[in-house]
């Protein structure tokens, strides 16, 4: 296995972010064109890299203060079990502790595959709220 680098707190690039989704299927859930001016709009990032590639990515999107959503925590499949979605979690967290107000909402939306993993960390399904999103 490739030696994995220390996490950079920074967000992808556009290349690096559209590289991580199509080595995870999700080509199809990011708009090219657009996502260069998405990412810019970023509260906060952080990638992995192994040998000069990003592997591991997440971003925080949110209003800064009291909205923070965890966004686009891909890991590259050939290091699926190396622990660096939990890393990549853990750190956007703790960012996410030193910005936010008192009583802060943190959400996020999961994979089905995902959702062990944010369930670690202490998210759950609320039960006092209905996840909705505008049809396309």
């Amino acid at each position: 296995m490739e030696p994995i680098h220390a996490l950079s707190h920074r967000l992808p690039t556009a290349a690096e972010h559209l590289a991580l989704a199509a080595s995870v299927g999700w080509l199809d859930h990011f708009d090219a064109p657009t996502l260069a001016d998405s990412l810019a709009g970023s509260l906060h990032g952080v990638v992995i890299e192994s040998s000069g590639s990003v592997v591991a990515m997440g971003r925080v999107v949110g209003d800064g203060s009291h909205y923070f959503y965890l966004q686009d925590v891909i890991v590259h499949p050939a290091h699926s079990d190396d622990g660096l979605g939990s890393r990549v979690v853990s750190e956007l967290l703790d960012w996410i502790r030193s910005a936010a107000a008192p009583r802060a909402f943190v959400g996020l939306f999961s994979s089905p595959e995902a959702t062990d993993l944010y369930s670690e960390f202490g998210f759950e399904e609320p039960s006092d709220m209905t996840g909705m999103r505008l049809r396309d």
